[in-house]
């Protein structure tokens, strides 16, 4: 009698083992590779003289995120030192197209319109 009530508690383990949480989400897929061409390698104070100062900054290690708001769109930019100094490498908004992790036109309302000339 013991045997049978270890061996189904063992099956039973086993059936529970190989069921997902209930509580399991999928990841979305990510983001296409490829990232706009005048932001690659960008420095952090490039960064803040073509978008200001950024909405909001998390700092993971030595790497750090910016999150710019727009009215219609949001940019974050994903930092990492190279070289002693923190420069972009990777640029992603919301929206964007399927086709890519950041959109060019969201990009643009979003930077800072250049100081006037005196």
């Amino acid at each position: 009698m013991k045997r049978l009530l270890m061996l189904s508690s063992a099956l039973l383990l086993a059936a529970c083992a190989n069921r997902p949480p209930s509580d399991h989400v999928a990841l979305p897929p990510a983001p296409p590779r490829g990232e706009p061409h005048a932001t690659a390698g960008m420095s952090a104070d490039a960064l803040k003289a073509a978008y200001g100062v950024p909405a909001f900054t998390r700092v993971d290690g030595e790497a750090q995120l910016w999150r710019y708001d727009g009215a219609a769109c949001r940019a974050f930019f994903f930092l990492y030192p190279e070289d002693g100094a923190l420069s972009v490498r990777h640029v992603e908004t919301v929206p964007r197209h399927a086709d890519e992790a950041a959109d060019p036109a969201c990009l643009k309302a979003l930077r800072k319109a250049p100081a006037p000339v005196s």
